[in-house]
This record gives structure tokens, C-alpha cells and sequence, in this order.
């Protein structure tokens, strides 16, 4: 058991480094690592008393889950799929994506806040994955807090000791949204090592839903990307293959930690995530084809510079080294560690031109 003594120490070793602007990349800790120190006072997630990986009924109807994501769209004839509506629902999705309201700052950082960085809301990501994970929520609690941190920053100016602050209160929000058995506000107090109070997250939380007006059901690249990995199967694999599913899973996860692909729409994420899973898996075809387009709404060519940060992430070129937590999760045998699963060549050119009918 690591010495809680020396841990503290740790974190705010590292915590003075990042906030003096030495941005050094550091040897990644082997397993209960401390993440952001004193920038936002975050240490090292405690081992908290697991929860029940329940799913709510909504989730049950509207998710699948990340072992099969594919499991219920492979069955025609499930009325939880609702076929009869998916093209009418998802083009309701793509224009409920691009509502302003619901749209972070593409250049938030450099326009609004002035004692954060990119590198800073990097820290913050990687640590809620892990406290994500330790808690078991739902893939969808993840990308609404990260949704809620962009759009909050973006109309906010925050100094960085509240930037943990900010994030554990827009998961404490998410995970009301969407779990069935939310940790409690005194844990998310316990995870940040007791820095903040129960009174200061019930502030910050109040502070967050009048900042989005309380919209907080937003489309997130995990609702789109179940039904695009779904299609891709369909026509690429003819049934459910598990390293599409987790590949995809890994990468769309990998994005929330770069502040450059905040300026795309989730589902231009989610089709540059199947389309980068395709040619990571089989790069000697061509990763897309006339049902992808037709369902995502997106041509290869339009793709091209979101697919090109995303393969950056996963071959290691983009984020800085000590961002392990979603490596670590998916290099786990339950997701066939495809986070080792790398291409060794470029995406062709020829990939990104338009597709012949």
C-alpha cells in the first residue's frame, strides 16, 4: 500500500511543475498513479466501494452495451432498435449537434480562460477516466461531463485550482442523467482527497446547469457511434466482431483527451473513429463505403483531418506520455487489448476521395 504521505507529495510535486509550465513528458506510474496534483488538487482515485454496474431503462433501450455494442442492432426484428424510426431519429440527432446552444468554443482556452491550458484539461480527462472506471458508469456519463466541462469553460472564466472542481461536478450532474445508482456527493468529496466540500460542489453543479441553461441531454459521439460501428458490421464483417467494437471504443475515448477535435461534431468524430478502426484492422481495403456515407451524412473526403489527429492519438504522436488511463483500460483482456493494436503505415490519400457508386 502506497504511503498517503508521500503520494500527497507526489501530487504536488507534480501539480507545481505543470502550473510552472514545465510540460515534460513523465514515465507513466504503474497503476495507481497520481494524475494533475495541485493544478486541481487531483490525487491518485482511491479504491471507493464498487458500484453495480447497473444500467437505467433508459440505457438499456438506447445503449448497448460496450462488451456487444453491436448485439442489438444485429437483431432486425428488436423493437429496442426501433427501425422503423432510426433515420428520422438520427437526422433529429445530427441537427440537435450543431444547435449553438449546445456547441462548446472551438477555441475556448485561447479566447476565454486565461490561467488554463490545453495540457491542463488533458489532466482533467484522464483523471475522470479513471475515476469513471472505478466507479463502472456508463460510457455515456463520461462524454456528457467532458460535454459539460467544454461548454462551461467556454462561457466561464475558471482559475485552475477549480478545474477539478468543475469536473467532478459535471460528472455528479451526468451521473444523475444517466445512472441508476449515481456515486453520492460526499464520494465525489472523497475522490478529490477532501479538497472541496459538499458545499462547493452543490455550487459548482448549480453554477453549471444555469451556465447550460439546463440542456444537458445532449447527442454525444458514443450515441452515434453505436449505430455507425453497427452499420460498418453489417457491411464489412456481416455479424458483431469485438475488435471493431472495442477499437472503436478506445479511440472515441482517446479524443476526449485532445482539445483539437473539440471543434468537431461527435458524429464526425464517430465516423472518422469507424472509419480509422476499418483501416486499422483491414488497411489493405478501403475504409468506407456508399452505407457509410449514407448514414453518417459523411463523404471520406470530409473525414480526412479528423481521422488524421485520431491515428496521431493512437500511434502516440499527440498527448503527452503520463496520459495512460485509457491505454491502461484498454489494454485489459475483456477489451482484446486494442489499445496495442497500431497500423504501420499511413491512411492512402486515395482513401479520402470520393467513393465510386
Amino acid at each position: 500500500m502506497e504511503n498517503p504521505v508521500r503520494v500527497t507529495r507526489l501530487a504536488k510535486k507534480r501539480g507545481a511543475e505543470l502550473i510552472s509550465g514545465n510540460n515534460e513528458q513523465h514515465q507513466p506510474n504503474i497503476k495507481n498513479r497520481v494524475i494533475l496534483g495541485e493544478i486541481s488538487n487531483l490525487s491518485k482515485v482511491p479504491n471507493p466501494k464498487k458500484k453495480p454496474n447497473l444500467k437505467s431503462k433508459k440505457a438499456v433501450i438506447t445503449t448497448i452495451l460496450d462488451e456487444s455494442v453491436g448485439e442489438i442492432d444485429s437483431k432486425p426484428d428488436d423493437p429496442r432498435i426501433c427501425n422503423a424510426y432510426v433515420i428520422d431519429i438520427y437526422k433529429y440527432l445530427h441537427n440537435m449537434e450543431i444547435e449553438e446552444k449546445r456547441r462548446p468554443l472551438p477555441d475556448y482556452i485561447e479566447k476565454i480562460q486565461n490561467d488554463i491550458n490545453s495540457n491542463m484539461r488533458s489532466l482533467l480527462v484522464d483523471w475522470l477516466v479513471e475515476v469513471a472506471d472505478e466507479y463502472n458508469l456508463l460510457p455515456d456519463t463520461l462524454y456528457l461531463t467532458i460535454s459539460y466541462i467544454d461548454r462551461f469553460l467556454s462561457a466561464n472564466i475558471i482559475n485552475r485550482n477549480k478545474l477539478q472542481l468543475l469536473g467532478v461536478s459535471s460528472m455528479l450532474i451526468a451521473t444523475k442523467f444517466e445512472e441508476i445508482d449515481p456515486p453520492r456527493i460526499n464520494e465525489f468529496c472523497n475522490i478529490t482527497d477532501n479538497t472541496y466540500y459538499k458545499e462547493e460542489i452543490v455550487q459548482m453543479e448549480t453554477d453549471i446547469l444555469k451556465c447550460l441553461n439546463y440542456e444537458i441531454s445532449n447527442p454525444t459521439i458514443k450515441t452515434f457511434l453505436r449505430k455507425f460501428i453497427s452499420i460498418a458490421q453489417e457491411d464489412y464483417y456481416k455479424k458483431p466482431n469485438l475488435d471493431l467494437e472495442f477499437l472503436g471504443c478506445f479511440l472515441a475515448e482517446l479524443t476526449l483527451l485532445d482539445y483539437d477535435c473539440v471543434k468537431f461534431l461527435p458524429s464526425k468524430i464517430a465516423s472518422s473513429v469507424v472509419f480509422l478502426s476499418l483501416f486499422t484492422l483491414r488497411p489493405d481495403q478501403h475504409p468506407w463505403n456508399s452505407a457509410l456515407e449514407k448514414y453518417t451524412g459523411y463523404k471520406a473526403a470530409d473525414l480526412k483531418e479528423c481521422s488524421l489527429i485520431i491515428q496521431d492519438l493512437q500511434i502516440g504522436k499527440r498527448g503527452g506520455g503520463s496520459l495512460v488511463a485509457i491505454r491502461d483500460k484498454y489494454k485489459q483482456h475483456k477489451f482484446k487489448h486494442v489499445s496495442t493494436l497500431t497500423c504501420s503505415c499511413e491512411v492512402p490519400s486515395y482513401y479520402f476521395e470520393e467513393i465510386q457508386h
